[in-house]
């Protein structure tokens, strides 16, 4: 067990890594593709439309495949290392879900907060970012929270580009060892540690959110 530990570690290290840096690229993409289906253009919405149906509605193992053996070849000629399709495939996949999410959350703003900024003559950017966005924040989290651990559990597909990610090293050692049980039981915990630290962070970022925005109504009052 002293053997296999350092080396599960490595690959949690990356699977960290992937799982962080595509996280950041879900959030963006998800605020790009909400604020494009909600664009009074017609062709930005489309694009916005397109780009959610089309992440949301195909495999993530089938878009990584893309991105990985597809993209380089005529006449895309796009080529990227495994390290940065893991990224862009895992952060374009969540960030549709994300999308959704997001949107539902600012629908679920009541229409009067909107309605008396308006009539406060409050400018549609300070509107945004001090009364709806706080509010569709504390309903986002929960299920955002929940996308970011299936985007943590999703990074294992990312083995399958030779990324060695925690499933990658597993299955090395597992070939090397034959100590199936060991080191798939100790791949479970890692994923289930790295599960629970991230719940618990976001539902502390959660509560602080909540307390702020609390203390803001309250103050108004």
């Amino acid at each position: 067990m002293t053997e296999l530990l350092p080396l599960l570690m490595r690959g949690t290290l990356v699977t960290v890594e992937i799982a962080a840096l595509s996280t950041l690229l879900a959030i963006a993409m998800a605020f790009i593709a909400t604020a494009l289906k909600a664009a009074p253009w017609r062709p930005l919405r489309w694009i916005g439309n397109v780009y959610v149906e089309v992440f949301r509605g195909t495999s993530l193992l089938v878009q990584l495949f893309w991105f990985f053996f597809v993209l380089p070849l005529p006449p895309f000629n796009l080529s990227m290392t495994p390290f940065t399709v893991a990224i862009v495939g895992l952060g374009l996949h969540y960030g549709a879900y994300g999308s959704e999410i997001l949107r539902g959350a600012l629908r679920s703003v009541p229409g009067g907060q909107f309605e008396a900024a308006v009539a406060l003559n409050i400018s549609p950017l300070t509107r945004l970012r001090r009364i709806i966005l706080p509010q569709a924040m504390i309903n986002a989290l929960p299920p955002a929270t929940n996308l970011m651990i299936e985007l943590l559990k999703g990074t294992s597909l990312v083995s399958l580009i030779t990324l060695s990610d925690l499933s990658f090293r597993a299955r090395q050692l597992d070939e090397a060892t034959f100590e199936t049980a060991k080191i798939f039981a100790l791949t479970l915990v890692i994923y289930f540690v790295l599960a629970q630290l991230l719940a618990t962070v976001m539902r502390h970022f959660e509560r602080r959110v909540s307390h702020g925005y609390g203390v803001a109504r309250g103050a108004t009052k």
